[in-house]
C-alpha cells in the first residue's frame, strides 16, 4: 500500500532509496546531591567531557571534504565556540561547587536557562540557534554517560544510498552522513533557517522537515522516495511511479550540472532588460562561495554575527576589520545592514534588563534597538563609514516603520560623517542609504520613504510572516505561510511601484528572490534586482536569461487580485510556461 507523508521542503532535489532511521536517545539527566569530597571529581567529569565533545567535533571538521561550501565548517566552529564559551564551561561548574549538584544536572539547568533566552527571540533565523545549544548540551551528555560513537558517526559505509529519517539532525550529523553518501534525509522538527536545513541546501542534500511522527509510520530499510521541492515522502509506491522519478532524478541532475556554464554570462533576459544578481551573506566564510556563484555583489550582509556568543558589543577597529575583509575580498559592492537586534537576542552590552518582553517580534528590535542604543549604534555607523573608503559599500537599516525613524538613523549616520570630517578620516561621501520594507507598514508607505533614500530593499522573509501573522518555524501554523497570497503580492507590487515613480532601485532579499518558480512573476511585477543564498543564483540566472518578457502572459498582474489560491497556483504555472 502506497504512503504518501507531507512536510517542509527545505532543500530541492529527488532521493530514492532505503529509509535509516536514527534515534538519538534522550540523555537521561538525573538529580541528585554529591558530598563534599567528590565536588571537584564532578568538576573533573565535566570538563573531561567538554573536552571530549572538542575533539569529536575537530575529528567530524577533519572528514568535511576540500570541495564542500565554506559554511559547512563554520557550523562546526559554531559549536565549538559554545563548548569553548563560559556558559557552558565556568556556570555549570561554579553551580557544581555551590549547589553540590550532579555534573549532567548542573550542564542541564543552565541549558534551561538559554533556551529560555532563546525562546523570547523574534527573529526567526536567531530563534532557531537554540537548536544549536541542545545539539552541544547532549552531545556532552552522552559523554558524561559514556555513550562515547552514535551509529552514524562510524564512517563504515553503510548509510550510503539511504534516506535518513530521525527527530532531527545537528548540522555535524549531517556533514558525517553527507560523507557516507546518504541520499536525503527527513526530520520531525526543524525550520526553513535552521542550521541544518541551510547546511543541507548547501550541500545539495534533498531534504524535508516538519513531518510529525515520521518514524512511526516508515519502517527501518524500507524503500522511499523523498521529493525535496515538493515536501513529500512516498513509501510503498508502485513501479510506474518509481520509474517516473528515477527518470526525474535523472533529468534533475543534469539540469543541476548543465547550470556552471551560466556562471560566466551576463544576466540579461531574451529581450534585453539587464537584471542584478546579488548574494545574501551571514558569515565572513560566505564570500568565497558567493563570489564561485558568480554574483555581481552582497546585496546583505547580516552583522549579527558579531554581536551573538559575547558579553560586551564589538567596538569600532573590530568591526572595521570586518567589514573591510569582506569588502576587499568581494571587490564589489556590500550592502551592509546595521545590526537586526532586538528584545532578548542581543549582547549583554545592548540588552534591555526590564521586564521580560511578552511578545518580542512587535517590541525593541532592529532599527528601534538601534535608536535606544545611540552609542552602539554609533559605533557601528563610523565602522561602516570607515570600511567604505576600501570598497563600493551601501548602508542599510532594519525594520524601519516610521518616517521619525529613518530621520533619526541618517541623522545619526550624518553625525558621523561630521565627526569624522574632523578626524580628517577617509570614507566614501556619496555612500549610499536605503531602508528595509518587511512589515506592512512601510511598504503602505513605500512612496513616502523612496523620497527620502537611495534604494529599498524587500526582505519578505519578515513582510510575509507580519502581513499574515505567522511564524513560519511554528509547526502548527506554518502551513499558512504563502508568498502568493494576495496582500503580500500587493505589498510587493505597492513598493516596486514607488520605486519606480521616484527613480529608486528596489531589490529583494527574501527568500522568494531565490525561489525558481517565483522569477517569472517578479520580473513581470517590475523587480529588477535579486539578492539570495548564493546556491540559488545560477539556476535563476537560467530562468532569467531564459525569459522574454514581452512573452509573459498580459494578465500576469491579476495574480495581486486572486482570492482563491488554486487560482493563482494555475496563473503562475502559466507564467512559468509562457517562454
Amino acid at each position: 500500500m502506497t504512503l504518501e507523508l507531507q512536510g517542509i521542503g527545505v532543500s530541492r532535489g529527488i532521493a530514492i532509496g532505503r529509509a535509516h532511521i536514527v534515534f538519538h536517545n534522550q540523555p537521561d539527566v538525573r538529580e541528585y546531591i554529591i558530598p563534599s569530597f567528590s565536588i571537584e571529581q564532578e568538576v573533573a567529569r565535566l570538563s573531561n567531557a567538554n573536552e571530549l565533545a572538542k575533539q569529536q567535533l575537530l575529528s567530524i571538521r577533519d572528514h568535511i571534504p576540500t570541495n564542500a561550501p565554506t559554511d559547512v565548517s563554520s557550523f562546526i566552529d559554531t559549536h565549538l565556540l559554545m563548548l569553548n564559551d563560559s556558559s557552558l564551561t565556568t556556570v555549570p561548574i561554579d553551580m557544581i561547587r555551590t549547589r553540590r549538584c550532579n555534573a549532567e544536572w548542573a550542564l542541564q539547568l543552565q541549558r534551561d536557562a538559554l533556551i529560555n533566552v532563546f525562546n523570547e527571540m523574534d527573529d526567526p533565523y536567531l530563534r532557531t540557534r537554540q537548536d544549536d545549544i541542545d545539539h552541544v548540551v547532549n552531545r556532552i551528555h552522552r559523554l558524561l554517560a559514556d555513550e562515547n560513537v552514535l551509529e552514524h558517526e562510524i564512517p563504515d559505509g553503510r548509510l550510503k544510498g539511504h534516506i535518513i529519517i530521525a527527530e532531527d539532525l545537528t548540522p555535524a550529523d549531517t556533514v558525517l552522513m553527507q560523507h557516507q553518501g546518504i541520499a536525503g534525509f527527513v526530520t520531525e522538527h526543524g525550520g526553513a533557517t535552521s542550521h541544518t536545513t541551510i547546511l543541507a541546501r548547501s550541500l545539495g542534500i534533498p531534504a524535508i522537515v516538519g513531518v510529525e511522527s515520521v518514524r512511526r509510520y516508515i519502517q527501518d530499510n524500507e524503500p522511499l522516495i523523498l521529493d525535496g521541492e515538493l515536501g513529500s515522502i512516498i513509501a510503498g509506491a508502485s513501479d510506474t511511479v518509481t520509474s517516473e522519478y528515477q527518470h526525474r532524478l535523472t533529468a534533475f541532475r543534469q539540469h543541476t550540472a548543465s547550470l556552471s556554464r551560466y556562471k560566466a554570462q551576463e544576466t540579461k533576459t531574451k529581450d534585453g532588460k539587464a537584471i542584478t544578481l546579488l548574494a545574501n551573506a551571514e558569515l565572513p566564510e560566505d564570500i568565497t562561495m558567493i563570489s564561485n556563484a558568480g554574483a555581481e555583489g552582497i546585496g546583505l550582509y547580516r552583522t549579527e554575527f558579531l554581536y551573538m556568543n559575547r558579553t560586551s558589543p564589538p567596538e569600532e577597529e573590530e568591526q572595521l576589520a570586518a567589514y573591510r575583509d569582506v569588502i576587499e575580498s568581494m571587490n564589489k559592492p556590500v550592502t551592509i545592514r546595521t545590526f537586526d537586534l532586538g528584545a532578548d537576542k542581543t549582547v549583554d552590552g545592548g540588552r534591555s534588563h526590564g521586564a521580560t518582553v511578552t511578545n518580542p517580534a512587535l517590541g525593541l528590535r532592529a532599527i528601534r534597538l538601534c535608536l535606544n542604543q545611540p552609542n552602539m549604534f554609533k559605533t557601528q555607523l563610523r565602522a561602516i563609514l570607515r570600511a567604505s573608503a576600501f570598497g563600493k559599500v551601501k548602508i542599510m537599516f532594519p525594520m524601519v516603520s516610521t518616517q521619525q525613524e529613518l530621520i533619526q538613523a541618517k541623522s545619526q549616520l550624518n553625525s558621523c560623517k561630521q565627526e569624522l570630517n574632523r578626524e580628517g578620516v577617509s570614507y566614501d561621501h556619496h555612500l549610499e542609504v536605503g531602508v528595509m520594507i518587511e512589515i506592512p507598514a512601510s511598504a503602505v508607505c513605500a512612496e513616502m520613504f523612496a523620497k527620502q533614500v537611495d534604494f529599498l530593499s524587500i526582505g519578505t522573509n519578515d513582510l510575509i510572516q507580519y502581513t499574515l501573522a505567522i511564524d513560519r518555524i511554528d509547526n502548527q501554523v506554518n502551513y499558512l505561510y504563502d508568498p502568493l497570497h494576495p496582500a503580500v503580492l500587493r505589498l510587493i507590487h505597492m513598493t516596486l511601484l514607488a520605486g519606480q515613480k521616484h527613480g529608486v532601485d528596489v531589490s529583494m532579499c527574501g527568500e522568494m528572490a531565490g525561489d525558481p518558480r517565483l522569477t517569472r512573476l517578479l520580473l513581470a511585477m517590475g523587480l529588477s534586482t535579486f539578492s539570495m543564498h548564493p546556491n540559488a543564483i545560477l539556476e535563476i540566472k537560467q530562468i532569467i536569461n531564459e525569459t522574454d518578457l514581452s512573452k509573459l502572459p498580459s494578465d500576469a498582474l491579476q495574480i495581486l487580485d486572486m482570492d482563491d489560491p488554486f487560482e493563482a497556483e494555475y496563473l503562475l504555472e502559466n507564467i512559468n510556461a509562457s517562454n
